[in-house]
């Protein structure tokens, strides 16, 4: 019985839902499907043509870059006029969306200046060390200062000298320079010499030769160089050893000039009374800054000159 009223259910359901569709369908009067236009009323008399800077959705600049114009091209435009379609020829100028290219000598000069940096980039040499990081760097040990002054030392006058190659097995200079002024005197003669001995002269000229002349003449103006670098052996005399002149280390001073154009050589003024006192004075001085000290008492080698030289000696500074 049960089984019979769950069959005697369903089909009623069946019958409801059938019954409810066929009602629905028949109450729909209208198709919703788009109702087509007729060809020839809905037609307008004449195309319109709407560009895109015409239209209203349109930007007011166009954001594509500004072309190369081109030879113009016939294109062909529909009309339409009275119900019958045709097509009317129409010269338009085509415009390139590519970007003008630059003259021919404009990019030589470019290619040329390129060209120019990269020579002068390989050209610069590289620097190395602490001085490839903060724009340091040598072109030698010695250095070059402001105007003029070199050692690193403001009151050395002068400039920088490239090595000298001796002739003599012994000879030559390394990183030298050639002196015209230490502490505001001026030389007779540019002097190449290294740094050492050029050093060892302004302390020289600073305490000893200034204060032994104090105001006489109106004061120190410069000092007589008679010698200086010179690849040659000691005393010009065949087989010694190699000077110390050789080598850069070394300077002969003949005499002093004062500002009022006097001067106390030594040659004569190691025999007047007053200049010697004088020149006593310098020639002690000199014992210290340098490690050879040479004057008239000396030897005859040494009559009419100092000799001055930064060579070290075990017993210290050698001063005759």
């Amino acid at each position: 019985m049960r089984a019979r009223a769950s069959t005697a259910t369903i089909l009623a359901t069946i019958m409801f839902w059938i019954v409810g569709g066929v009602v629905a369908f028949a109450s729909v009067d209208q198709s919703t499907r788009p109702v087509e236009r007729n060809a020839t009323t809905d037609r307008p008399d004449r195309a319109t043509i709407v560009t895109a800077s015409q239209s209203a959705f349109a930007p007011r600049q166009s954001l594509r870059p500004l072309g190369r114009l081109q030879p113009t091209r016939q294109v062909e435009t529909q009309v339409t006029q009275n119900n019958t379609i045709t097509f009317e020829p129409v010269l338009e100028t085509m415009v390139s969306p590519r970007p003008r290219a630059r003259p021919f000598t404009v990019r030589r000069q470019s290619t040329q200046a390129t060209q120019t940096t990269q020579t002068q980039a390989e050209a610069k040499p590289k620097r190395r060390g602490l001085g490839a990081l903060f724009g340091g760097g040598r072109k030698n040990r010695v250095e070059q200062g402001a105007q003029g002054s070199v050692c690193q030392d403001s009151s050395i006058k002068g400039k920088t000298i490239a090595p000298i190659a001796g002739k003599l097995s012994g000879c030559g200079l390394q990183n030298g320079v050639r002196i015209t002024s230490v502490d505001g005197v001026s030389l007779t003669q540019p002097a190449s010499i290294d740094c050492n001995t050029a050093r060892a002269l302004k302390t020289w000229v600073r305490d000893g030769v200034k204060p032994a002349i104090g105001r006489q003449g109106g004061g120190v103006k410069s000092l007589r160089v008679v010698a200086h670098y010179s690849c040659r052996t000691r005393n010009n005399r065949k087989g010694a050893k190699i000077s110390e002149h050789g080598k850069g280390r070394a300077i002969d001073i003949a005499a002093i000039n004062l500002n009022d154009g006097s001067s106390i050589t030594v040659l004569e003024g190691w025999k007047n009374r007053r200049d010697r006192k004088t020149l006593k004075k310098m020639h002690k001085a000199a014992c210290g800054p340098f490690g050879t000290v040479l004057g008239p008492e000396a030897d005859r080698y040494h009559q009419d000159h100092f000799h001055f030289d930064t060579a070290r000696h075990r017993s210290g500074s050698y001063c005759r």
